[in-house]
């Protein structure tokens, strides 16, 4: 069930919510990963105890990152290959938002959400994929949001990072196909993180009126997804976006 062993793959904002759940269930099912976090070293290090304590002669290690300066994404990427040598899989997980109403909107809340979320996902990727190329394996996973599908009032900066990221991963499938290096996206719905547990009790009702299956999704069912298209058994499958959101988005 979506084997990893012997996989190296690297994981973008692995140090919390649901960067830290696919981290945790890729190294349990043999992968070896590396991983960033952005401000939060404490969970960082904590997540990579975690880890050790699965198993002690694995290489995991983690990175602090700046998605929106080239100049750290750059150095990431060096360092993770000089360890790594190769790389099998990379996970798009960490972003930001800046909410609010497109008239209150400052310009820097908009650029700065697709600088992060867009434009940094575009230089991780673009800085693996010279290896992968090399290589002629990988496969890269996006993670989008139900928010790019539907679209959300208070969120357009966020919902456009999102849409252009499912976009950019089916531009860039086409692009390297032929090398058998794949692109996939998973657009989360509303997952239990540490921003969802906060919600008010009448906001929680109402976000599970959107939902057919009437629950808020655990971080792990976004974590088995990205397992199973970094693994052999989704190797047919590229330029996709599966949706983990309970049925309230069925495009």
């Amino acid at each position: 069930m979506s084997d990893l062993k012997g996989k190296k793959i690297f994981v973008t904002g692995g140090s919390r919510g649901i960067g830290s759940s696919i981290v945790k269930i890729l190294a349990k099912k043999g992968a070896t990963v590396a991983f960033t976090y952005s401000s939060r070293e404490d969970s960082a290090a904590q997540l990579l105890s975690e880890l050790l304590s699965l198993d002690s002669g694995a290489g995991h290690f983690y990175l602090q990152m700046d998605l929106a300066k080239e100049e750290s994404v750059k150095s990431v990427v060096e360092q993770v290959l000089t360890k790594f040598i190769d790389i099998d899989g990379v996970v798009n997980n960490a972003g930001i938002t800046k909410d609010g109403l497109l008239l209150r909107m400052k310009t820097e809340d908009f650029d700065s959400v697709i600088q992060t979320n867009l434009r940094g996902g575009f230089l991780v990727t673009k800085g693996f994929l010279k290896p992968m190329l090399k290589a002629r394996k990988g496969s890269i996973v996006n993670i989008t949001s139900v928010i790019g599908q539907t679209g959300n009032a208070g969120q357009a900066n966020y919902a456009a990072s999102k849409a252009g990221t499912e976009a950019f991963s089916k531009s860039i499938a086409l692009e390297v196909a032929s090398r058998n290096i794949r692109v996939n996206c998973i657009a989360p719905g509303f997952i239990a993180t540490e921003m969802t547990q906060t919600l008010s009790e009448d906001v929680r009702k109402q976000i599970l009126s959107k939902i057919p299956l009437e629950r808020i999704a655990e971080p792990e069912e976004v974590a088995y997804a990205a397992a199973f298209l970094l693994s052999d058994e989704s190797k047919y499958m590229t330029g996709q976006t599966l949706s983990v959101n309970g049925g309230m988005y069925m495009g």
